[in-house]
């Protein structure tokens, strides 16, 4: 496999993850987007704002390159970089994360495949990575987030999906009855005892 293609081939999965992620706010209101959704607090902003953090850090600091964005330190890391403070508004979240997109595809294009990277937040004995291995990382991070937004906007409307375009009408009586066959498969399955 030559280094473009493997390059472009990651690249292009990213943006489509990206733009995945991003799809998850289309038409909430301001408090579904920034409300937690799970006992832990996740929610879709935060993660929006989280994986912008991720990518900006990975394509940045560890190849050299800081982020033109302001982040704070990593040693300093309190996880705010998982939720939308009153004063951040969701464009700004979302702006950050367009322009960490801008820096880190420059990375990613000025760098061949196996350049050196130093990742400091991990251990020994591997903090030292290469180009190839930090856009698994993220590309691995962003799917997993765009999973977890998946599930928690399902929970908010109903709305799932990939991509708009991929998009079907909801149909309830449909999804109430594989619902219930789901339901009966793991009562049958797993018994309930009195």
């Amino acid at each position: 496999m030559n280094e473009e293609f493997a390059k472009n081939n990651l690249l292009g999965r990213l943006r489509r993850d990206r733009e995945a992620l991003l799809w998850k706010l289309d038409g909430l209101s301001e408090y579904d987007a920034r409300r937690p959704l799970t006992a832990t607090g996740t929610n879709l902003l935060g993660l929006v704002k989280h994986v912008a953090t991720v990518e900006a850090r990975y394509f940045g600091e560890v190849f050299d390159r800081p982020s033109p964005e302001p982040l704070p330190r990593w040693q300093d890391s309190d996880g705010s970089d998982q939720w939308a403070a009153e004063d951040e508004t969701r464009d700004q979240i979302i702006e950050f994360y367009r322009r960490t997109w801008e820096h880190s595809d420059a990375t990613i294009n000025k760098l061949p495949l196996d350049a050196p990277g130093h990742v400091p937040w991990w251990s020994e004995p591997s903090p030292n990575m290469n180009l190839f291995a930090v856009m698994i990382h993220v590309l691995s991070e962003t799917v997993r987030h765009a999973g977890h937004a998946d599930i928690l906007r399902e929970g908010l409307d109903g709305r799932t999906g990939l991509r708009a375009e991929h998009e079907r009408q909801i149909d309830e009586e449909a999804r109430a009855a594989h619902r219930a066959k789901l339901e009966r498969a793991a009562r049958a399955a797993a018994p309930i005892k009195a």
